[in-house]
């Protein structure tokens, strides 16, 4: 059990430290569309992880409920992705990453509909401290309607990770990982495709600079990082493998002051803190956070 639980913890730190890179390469791919640059992201791991799709199958792995479930997960990803990347274009990174990580906070508000780990007076609490921080950093973009179009194009994306999350957990403990994400990132990309292709949008990198950037994060964000994310769903409830990805806007913010150059305002630099320790005091669950304590 113990070497379970350090796998695991294992897995959720180079999850989180992996997909801390995406917000960098992303914007490293610039003057790229950030349609095409989530669609070619995803197309690229779909097409890496495509002999695990195979495989998967010749071994009898993808029954007709995973395969469906995956694809629903593909959906939740073009979301995700469509929306997160072009709120990149709009508003900082220290903004977009944390309201992008606001996905506990939607899972904790979605038990309320379900009736499954519904909030206690302290999740009450944290969702009131987030609504603060998120209010805090929209103020700050009070007098920029793209900050704050980018804003909204962030939460978007929390509520499809969201969405992600939960299809992948219904999956169960057995699922092939390597397949589940390469069905949903081929399905997200495709999605992607035609959503740029009626928007006029080409579907290429702006240049070779910019594809090898995004090859990187096909690689590191999705590969490494989703993959130890969604394997970690087969051991931990959606809330508690999302309250680890609240690591992501530290290093994401680190990693943009360090590598961009890219400024935080202090305003939103507090407006990120509130947001964060309110996900962390509404999702932490003292005791075992196994799955069978817990209903997908």
């Amino acid at each position: 059990m113990a070497k379970t639980q350090h796998r695991v913890v294992g897995a959720l730190i180079i999850g989180v430290i992996a997909i801390s890179f995406a917000a960098i390469f992303f914007r490293k791919a610039d003057p790229t569309h950030p349609l095409a640059a989530a669609c070619i992201r995803l197309l690229l791991a779909g097409a890496l992880l495509l002999p695990m799709i195979v495989r998967a199958a010749m071994k009898g792995r993808l029954p007709p409920r995973i395969v469906g479930l995956a694809i629903g997960a593909g959906f939740f990803y073009a979301i995700h992705f469509g929306s997160w990347v072009t709120s990149l274009t709009l508003t900082t990174i220290a903004a977009s990453v944390t309201l992008v990580t606001a996905t506990p906070l939607l899972l904790a508000l979605a038990s309320l509909v379900t009736g499954h780990d519904r909030p206690d007076r302290r999740h009450w609490a944290a969702i009131g401290m987030a609504v603060v921080g998120m209010g805090i950093i929209g103020g700050a973009d009070a007098f920029r309607s793209d900050a704050l179009t980018g804003d909204a194009l962030a939460l978007l994306g929390a509520a499809a990770m969201a969405g992600y999350l939960l299809l992948a957990r219904r999956a169960g403990e057995d699922v092939d990982v390597w397949a589940f994400m390469g069905i949903a990132a081929i399905v997200g990309g495709v999605s992607l495709w035609g959503v740029a292709a009626q928007a006029g949008v080409p579907i290429e990198a702006a240049n070779s600079s910019a594809f090898g950037y995004l090859l990187l994060a096909a690689l590191i964000p999705q590969l490494m990082g989703h993959t130890a994310l969604t394997w970690s769903l087969r051991k931990l409830r959606p809330t508690i493998v999302g309250i680890a990805t609240v690591g992501e806007p530290v290093g994401s913010t680190i990693l943009g002051v360090l590598w961009l150059g890219e400024g935080v305002p202090w305003v939103v630099g507090i407006g990120c803190i509130v947001t964060i320790v309110a996900v962390i005091v509404g999702i932490w669950t003292p005791g075992p956070t196994s799955p069978q304590n817990s209903t997908p």
